[in-house]
């Protein structure tokens, strides 16, 4: 299996000596006034020679064409982690958390309380070990306990379920919302499992709830982890900091992606499109969510009041860019019409909203939070029906990052959802400011695997209360 490359210059050259060869012979036939048989009759005229060399740079062309076009890139399986039930984060474990950590005033306990009751998270959300702990303190020891958990035990299960060899791994992509120890943690990952010397290995980290999408924009197959929230963890009282608290749970996938087409049969989805637009140049895009010490010297991550704002704003500048390579002609046209018209009536008139489900029979909507989900359905004009796996996921694991999409694909292959031909949207956010999209092809009907999330729980959802 080799990964994904683009077109080189050489090919592109081939390919261009073929057009211009093509575009020749049809010049050469409309300039000299006779009619398309006219090449017919120059090639039955012609030397035999003449008319070999022709057919030959014909078939030429095709074959450097395509031999050397892309090749579909494939998700042949994924898996995500599902730490043990007596890690689940209920607000009694939380509560009692923070009353033996001394870490946090009164004010900051009522604070927190007031945030996770109205965040949409369930009582099944997974915390990390440190929480259970008799120490309370997120030490570094505890952050690499949670990454190698994390890593191992869904790399295990996507190893197992796709019966593929280690060895035949060439490229490992890993994203951490933020934890970067050295060695690297694609390191440990190649350590671990004893990957091959030339095995091509990259780190993803910083760039927030949208690092699992980019890595797949990134490789044709990887091997991807998640966020870590050991080292995540905010000690101290500053509000804006403390919000991510009561959010963020722990979560992992690993996903395995190919261009080998002797794979496709046995592959869930093709990726048909991708997209990424990065909004950093604004100021207040750049500082919605943002990694600083506290007035007393203690770091967190500061979600700005803003950053909803921010969210759907950006949304609107980056559904305008995947709409015309998304949307069926019939919504696209009426698209382009509302922009004509609201562009010559000098914005009296506002463009409308493509309807995206036109174009995608499911949509993994960023489960960031429930203010951002119902900002992407306000934004996008979606019924509760198309963001239910983003707010059930969110209830039953809480935000886990880069490997949130994956908890929803889970829950619609859980409901038996997922049909072949079906295509499917994958949105997430990322701090900076970024906003990557996937767009895929279902290949096959929903399996019944064993090791799915939702397994012992699905049949509880959705549930009323949200």
């Amino acid at each position: 299996m080799r990964p994904f490359t683009p077109l080189t210059c050489i090919q592109l050259l081939q390919l261009s000596f073929a057009s211009l060869f093509f575009f020749t012979l049809l010049l050469h036939t409309l300039l000299s006034g006779t009619p398309f048989t006219y090449l017919f009759r120059l090639l039955s005229a012609a030397p035999t020679s003449v008319s070999l060399s022709c057919a030959w740079c014909v078939l030429l062309s095709l074959f450097y064409f395509y031999s050397t076009r892309p090749r579909p890139v494939l998700l042949l399986n994924y898996a995500c982690f599902k730490p043990e039930s007596h890690r689940r984060c209920t607000l009694e474990v939380s509560e009692y958390f923070l009353r033996r950590s001394h870490s946090f005033s009164a004010e900051s306990e009522a604070f927190m309380r007031g945030i996770y009751l109205k965040s949409g998270l369930g009582d099944e959300t997974y915390a990390p070990k440190f929480f259970f702990e008799e120490s309370c303190e997120p030490k570094f020891e505890y952050a690499v306990d949670e990454a190698r958990e994390g890593m191992f035990s869904a790399i295990d299960a996507l190893l197992s379920k796709t019966r593929i060899d280690a060895s035949r791994i060439d490229v490992v992509i890993i994203t951490s919302g933020s934890f970067s120890p050295s060695p690297s943690l694609s390191s440990l990952v190649v350590n671990h499992y004893k990957l091959k010397p030339d095995v091509k290995t990259f780190n993803l980290s910083g760039m927030g709830c949208s690092s699992g999408l980019i890595s797949i924009d990134l490789a044709a197959k990887i091997l991807r982890a998640s966020r870590n929230i050991s080292l995540n963890w905010y000690c101290g009282n500053n509000r804006s900091m403390l919000v991510t608290n009561c959010l963020f749970r722990v979560g992992c996938a690993a996903a395995l992606m190919t261009n080998d087409q002797s794979l496709r049969r046995v592959a869930k989805m093709e990726l048909t499109h991708s997209l990424r637009t990065h909004h950093g140049a604004n100021d207040s895009a750049y500082r919605a969510a943002f990694q600083q010490e506290d007035d007393n010297g203690t770091t967190g991550v500061a979600l700005t009041k803003d950053l909803i704002r921010v969210a759907g704003v950006n949304l609107h500048h980056h559904i305008k860019q995947l709409a015309p390579r998304v949307l069926p002609l019939g919504q696209l046209a009426h698209y382009l019409y509302s922009v004509i018209t609201s562009t010559i009536s000098g914005g009296e008139s506002k463009p409308i909203v493509p309807d995206f489900t036109t174009a995608f029979e499911h949509l993994c909507i960023h489960t960031g939070g429930k203010a951002v989900i119902e900002q992407v359905g306000r934004v996008l004009k979606l019924s509760d029906s198309v963001t239910e796996p983003a707010r059930m996921s969110l209830h039953r694991f809480g935000n886990t990052s880069s490997s949130l999409v994956f908890y929803e694909l889970a829950y619609f292959e859980a409901k038996g959802r997922v049909k072949k031909g079906d295509r499917m949207w994958m949105l997430a956010f990322g701090t900076g400011f970024k906003v990557c999209s996937l767009a895929w092809k279902c290949l096959r009907d929903s399996p019944e695997d064993y090791d799915n999330p939702w397994r012992d729980c699905i049949h509880r959802y959705p549930v009323k209360a949200w």
